[in-house]
């Protein structure tokens, strides 16, 4: 019996068109963005989506947006894939619009009280 081989990373970035590559230059412009990435590889080793589910969701996402007015410069590549990446993990039930909502609060918390130039950390008054 045959066993499917199972996507990785590589066939994400081949499945993805417009995929930022070293060859274009910087990949990741900041730190979130390779976060990401991170994640929805992760998550992806971990099936709560297939490689071809996450394409599809990403590129929905690119096209709203570009139907919003987004130029697609590239600079806002990671918004969209930080959008794919919630709209996944709430329609697999791995977490809820509200979650979500509560953690960026608590992050947009976190960012005012911290120092430019130094990381920001969630802390449990963060939440409040």
């Amino acid at each position: 019996m045959s066993r499917k081989a199972q996507a990785g990373p590589a066939d994400a970035a081949a499945a993805l068109s417009g995929i930022p590559s070293a060859s274009d230059g910087v990949v990741f412009r900041e730190p979130w963005e390779a976060q990401a990435f991170a994640i929805a590889v992760a998550l992806n080793e971990r099936g709560l989506f297939s490689w071809t589910e996450w394409a599809a969701t990403l590129a929905d996402e690119i096209r709203a947006a570009q139907a919003r007015g987004d130029p697609d410069t590239g600079e806002t590549y990671y918004r969209h894939w930080l959008a794919a990446l919630e709209r996944l993990a709430i329609a697999k039930h791995a977490t809820d619009s509200a979650t979500l909502a509560r953690y960026r609060e608590a992050w947009n918390h976190a960012a005012a009280r911290t120092p430019h130039g130094t990381p920001i950390e969630l802390a449990p008054n963060d939440f409040d």
